[in-house]
């Protein structure tokens, strides 16, 4: 069996389709056909149930799809350590963060690399917990800064900081911290997709107050929330931390002192990941 047999196997299970597969694989399906034929004859089991009209996976093929997923995934781990391991420190470490990391922190964090690892490059993509989970199980991130729960057990994490949340609206603007004041306040948030923990607490914060919110413009960063209340269109529940990072906007921050919901920026990366700035980074993680 070769490596080339499982992503051959793979392409046609993803999309149950000979032709097309032959098509995205760049050759012609007569071979292709022929190569699954010589893996089920080498593993002894039928894959794909195929007459002229579908091709569907067995049960067989099921589970083979996914021990190939895992396969191919540890293949490009060992890839990439091999390339951290070469590159060492001259090389490039990616940062994941979400929209709401405390960037000054970030940047004091990236100062004290760049003194330590002057050759070092530094990678920031600005994502969404959900795709920084994907992008550190893949490799493709070396280190994300992200919200809990992270639930993925490749992951190693590390707490950083508890936020609660505060009422931001824009200054001149007054809102009291009851059920009454809010009820008819248009909010602004996250998108549930884009966020859906932080969107659970932030109802639970409501809820706690007395009244189920009107959300009316969902974003996917914090700028663009903060902006918008700014603008006026509206209030939102924020971390109290954001205080401190959006200093000249015009807004107003009142912490929810009695409503013990807290939302948590952690750290994570890969249980395998060798970067050799990963412990440095790791150890700068109390500047968060």
């Amino acid at each position: 069996m070769e490596l080339r047999h499982l992503i051959y196997f793979k392409t046609v299970a993803e999309l149950l389709h000979f032709s097309k597969a032959a098509e995205q694989l760049h050759i012609s399906q007569p071979p292709l056909t022929r190569q699954i034929k010589e893996l089920e004859n080498e593993l002894g089991a039928v894959l794909f149930h195929r007459n002229n009209k579908r091709v569907a996976l067995t049960d067989a093929g099921h589970f083979f799809l996914r021990e190939c997923e895992s396969l191919i995934q540890q293949l490009e781990r060992s890839k990439q350590v091999v390339r951290q391991i070469h590159e060492s420190v001259s090389g490039e470490f990616q940062i994941g963060y979400i929209s709401s990391t405390p960037l000054t922190s970030l940047a004091k964090i990236l100062q004290q690399l760049n003194h330590q690892y002057p050759l070092l490059k530094t990678r920031l993509y600005e994502l969404s917990t959900a795709k920084q989970v994907k992008a550190l199980e893949a490799g493709k991130l070396d280190i994300g800064i992200l919200r809990a729960p992270v639930t993925s057990t490749q992951l190693e994490i590390t707490s950083l900081r508890q936020d609660p949340f505060a009422l931001v609206c824009r200054t001149g603007n007054s809102y009291s911290l009851d059920a009454t004041n809010l009820a008819g306040t248009p909010f602004i948030s996250y998108n549930s997709g884009y966020a859906p923990y932080y969107q659970q607490q932030f109802m639970a914060c409501c809820h706690r107050i007395g009244f189920t919110p009107q959300v009316m413009h969902e974003c996917n960063n914090m700028h663009s929330i903060l902006s918008l209340v700014e603008s006026g269109l509206g209030v939102a529940l924020v971390p109290a931390s954001i205080k401190h990072q959006y200093p000249y906007l015009n807004l107003t921050f009142t912490a929810l002192i009695d409503i013990p919901i807290y939302t948590e920026i952690v750290m994570a990366h890969h249980r395998h990941t060798e970067h050799p700035a990963l412990g440095s980074f790791k150890a700068l993680g109390h500047l968060f």
